[in-house]
């Protein structure tokens, strides 16, 4: 049910889906002959779709949601496990090419294979797997599994955890695990502005995973422009999903 929930408030907290229900609400003041009204609400939705696309507004935003984010890990330390988590792949193209499809959250498991490759962590814990899985489909995490042996790390070093669908469950799967294995010394990876969240989530589970941020986006505004953007609307509204998602676990207490 919560996982329903969720993709409900995902849409709700969208720009788009703000300037939808002002124009909406437009068209009814229109059609009720309420000139003003319908111009305040139809203005609003202009600068509602305007403002989140402009490139210094959603850097800005950008900036607000990496800003928390620590790089707490120990250099020194050898670490018996990262935890590395899922939301990098492409499941809808994967059906199509039958490869894996990384996004631009790839960062994640590139840092995880390093760590691997430099001996920084003994073993990786992949905790990824599908909302929607159909029959047969492997998880996004056996499909990384598949891909970093076939760069090279032994697959004995490789836990997949592919039952989890969002970072609540990322958190209880992995403890699980954890539990099971005696793992005492834990990496976290995921992206900057993923990482105050799932960092929440894994401590209200008992975890308490050092956290190694990566796939910062934020920008140093030298190249923050002034006109909309396509692409500056699509950062803006990821950010906000994840701003809405930290307020909405911590309501329902699913991280602290």
């Amino acid at each position: 049910m919560f996982l329903v929930l969720s993709k409900v408030l995902d849409w709700f907290a969208e720009p788009l889906a703000w300037v939808q229900l002002l124009a909406l609400g437009a068209l009814v003041a229109a059609a009720r002959r309420r000139r003003g009204g319908a111009a305040a609400l139809g203005g609003a939705a202009l600068a509602v779709l305007v403002t989140f696309s402009l490139p210094a507004v959603a850097n800005a935003l950008q900036r607000r949601a990496e800003a928390p984010a620590r790089d707490t890990s120990r250099p020194g330390l050898v670490y018996d496990a990262a935890i590395v988590l899922g939301g990098a792949s492409e499941p809808s193209a994967e059906r199509l090419s039958g490869e894996l499809e990384l996004n631009d959250a790839v960062d994640r498991y590139v840092r995880g294979f390093e760590l691997a490759r430099t001996g920084r962590a003994r073993y990786l814990l992949l905790s990824a797997g599908l909302i929607r899985p159909e029959r047969g489909e492997p998880s996004e995490a056996d499909r990384v599994a598949a891909k970093l042996v076939a760069w090279g790390i032994p697959r004995e070093r490789i836990v997949a955890e592919g039952h989890s669908r969002n970072t609540r469950e990322n958190a209880v799967e992995s403890e699980r695990v954890v539990r099971a294995r005696g793992w005492r010394t834990l990496l976290l990876v995921t992206s900057a502005a993923h990482m105050p969240r799932a960092l929440g989530c894994f401590r209200a589970v008992g975890l308490e995973p050092d956290a190694l941020p990566v796939d910062r986006r934020a920008r140093d505004g030298s190249d923050d422009g002034w006109l909309p953007r396509a692409s500056a609307l699509a950062r803006s509204t990821e950010v906000l999903h994840e701003l809405t998602g930290r307020v909405v676990y911590r309501l329902v207490g699913y991280a602290r």
